[in-house]
């Protein structure tokens, strides 16, 4: 049975469609309704190139005959992320002539879509870019809202710029291909929108656990389409993260710090926790936190941990971590104002707000329990 095609559409000053279904990367004449121009490069990692590049280029063959497509591969995984391979990509652009009307087609997880965007926002000032998400944290997260960056090895996502797509294109069936580790990943920024916003999703989101784990792709569209929805109407309200944007970060402050410490004691990105486990660490403790400040209860915290230990994600910090050096590594987050320490935290699931001010002792505090 042909599953039912979902869409979101994304308004505001560069509105674009979300369109979420089995089989998109095959859909020619979808693809190529998003391309405006006679120039298109593929940008891909060395996992998912080899599974799912040949059909995106065939597909686009089919439909635009004279389109001229161009591949750059990167190697997979955060370490990538770099600016020098930025600096190749960019080089790519220029291999290909492309003008002013072409499109980055970024085909991969969320470090290919933002090192694709990035590229994307700064050949000649900003050309199109078209995100083909093949994992769960870039088809909910980095592929929607127009976030692009590369990291440095003072923090994550601190070179980039807002460029929002000119479509968003998720292939449910690229899942089937995701190793079990990368869909609970994906699955902690699902819960995060249930967390921030969205109360009865979480509920949602334990009842059907076990389908969501075992990749039943009824649930997992539903679950995206949702999540897409949420994220789609925050980013329309607020597109450069001056307000309510934020909220989206939930879990971030810390979950950004555990990963750029990791980072730095284990040569590199990649080598300790990934993105969406960083997160869903970061959002215990900030719903501990929170607690602490008097903001919520701890009994909120304890079932926030309890829905993320049933999809198998990790709930504390990785043994070795210094305190200090991630509460440092908090003050250079792009989340951190003059003023100090700003947080996303919750006086209830389903309601989360900015609180600015935050004093260092109580995030020490949590960090030292946690």
């Amino acid at each position: 049975m042909t599953q039912a095609l979902h869409t979101v559409e994304v308004g505001g000053a560069s509105p674009y469609r979300i369109s979420i279904g089995a089989g998109l990367l095959d859909d020619g004449d979808l693809l190529v309704a998003t391309l405006r121009g006679r120039h298109a490069l593929i940008v891909s990692d060395a996992h998912v190139a080899p599974l799912y590049a040949d059909r995106v280029e065939a597909a686009l063959h089919r439909a635009k005959p004279g389109l001229r497509i161009a591949r750059h591969v990167v190697g997979a995984g955060e370490g990538e992320k770099t600016l020098a391979n930025f600096g190749a990509l960019v080089e790519s652009l220029a291999a290909l002539g492309a003008t002013r009307d072409a499109t980055v087609i970024a085909l991969g997880g969320g470090v290919v879509g933002d090192m694709a965007g990035f590229a994307a926002a700064c050949w000649m000032r900003g050309i199109d870019c078209v995100q083909l998400p093949t994992t769960l944290l870039a088809m909910v997260d980095s592929s929607v809202g127009g976030k692009t960056a590369v990291d440095i090895p003072q923090g994550k996502n601190l070179v980039g710029a807002f460029h929002p797509p000119r479509a968003v294109i998720a292939d449910t069936a690229a899942l089937r291909t995701l190793p079990p580790r990368e869909l609970r990943a994906g699955l902690a920024e699902v819960i995060k929108y249930g967390a921030i916003i969205d109360a009865p999703f979480l509920a949602w989101l334990d009842a059907n656990a076990t389908g969501l784990l075992a990749g039943d792709d009824a649930l997992l569209a539903e679950a995206i389409a949702r999540s897409c929805m949420h994220k789609a109407a925050i980013t329309e309200r607020d597109p450069f993260e001056h307000g309510e944007r934020a909220l989206l970060n939930l879990g971030h402050t810390f979950g950004h710090a555990i990963e750029a410490e990791e980072a730095a004691t284990c040569h590199g990105y990649g080598h300790g926790l990934n993105h969406g486990e960083a997160v869903a660490v970061g959002m215990v403790l900030a719903a501990q936190l929170s607690a602490a400040l008097g903001m919520a209860s701890m009994a909120n915290a304890h079932a926030l941990e309890a829905l993320l230990t049933r999809f198998g994600l990790p709930s504390t910090i990785p043994a070795g971590l210094d305190p200090d050096a991630l509460l440092a590594r908090m003050r250079l987050d792009k989340k951190t104002q003059a003023s100090g320490l700003r947080f996303i935290l919750w006086d209830r699931p389903g309601a989360a707000r900015v609180v600015a001010d935050v004093p260092e002792e109580a995030v020490l505090g949590v960090l030292r329990k946690a």
